[in-house]
């Protein structure tokens, strides 16, 4: 993820903000090696540890890409960014989630440091404090909230599962790489799809996990689907 992530244009801010946990000392070991700066906060208050890093690293917003995506495309991270990024847009929060389009694991979010201020401060329920940013994009009357959708048109969100939570994710994941990384070691979206295309017989190996994510669990807690409100921006 390190080196996909730095594929970014804008990865020169990159930053590894793992825990306090002992067993994690591992992760800062690894960024130390890899010349990446690391960040280590709250083992479940993900608002507070992103927080903090923000603060530690003079940042005027955070680019949130959960760890459990490493076969995330580098051009979705620029294309979130750069709709987030000019001034005039006024965004408080963009994300390509909400509605996704992308594969699942191509999940970034961009959020003012002012935005998660706020929900530093006032979020109270367990999952908005563990998943960083729902407190903001549940309050649409208080953030101007962008979504980017996929410039293809196409919804693969629910049909393409590429992020490791699973056994059988981590097999689909890891044979994406030994068929990819030797011959390019920053293959794209593109040739993931190329793969399972030709492959048909690799998306069954975690296909019974499609759907499968924390945001579907919680949805009984969630305001969201009825009240969030997006512009949405394919670029």
């Amino acid at each position: 993820m390190i080196e996909r992530v730095s594929r970014s244009c804008y990865g020169t801010g990159l930053v590894i903000a793992t825990t306090t946990n002992p067993e994690d000392a591992v992760i800062e070991s690894i960024c130390r090696y890899e010349g990446a700066r690391c960040f280590r906060g709250h083992p479940s208050d993900l608002i507070d540890r992103h927080y903090m890093a923000g603060l530690r690293y003079s940042a005027d917003a955070i680019v949130k890409i959960p760890s459990d995506c490493p076969l995330i495309d580098p051009t979705v991270i620029d294309r979130v960014i750069e709709t987030y990024a000019p001034r005039n847009a006024g965004f408080d929060y963009v994300s390509n989630l909400h509605p996704a389009s992308y594969p699942d694991g191509n999940d970034v979010e961009v959020v003012s440091m002012q935005a998660l201020e706020s929900a530093w401060k006032e979020a109270a329920k367990p999952f908005e404090r563990e998943h960083t940013t729902p407190f903001i994009w549940d309050n649409p009357d208080r953030f101007r909230i962008g979504n980017v959708l996929w410039e293809s048109g196409l919804d693969y969100s629910m049909t393409h599962r590429w992020v490791l939570d699973y056994s059988e994710d981590y097999e689909f994941i890891r044979t994406v790489y030994k068929e990819l990384y030797p011959r390019n070691p920053f293959f794209g979206m593109k040739d993931i799809l190329e793969l399972v295309e030709k492959r048909p017989e690799l998306k069954e190996i975690n296909r019974k996990h499609i759907g499968t994510s924390w945001y579907y669990n919680h949805l009984h807690d969630l305001n969201t689907f009825k009240t969030v409100r997006t512009e949405t921006c394919s670029i």
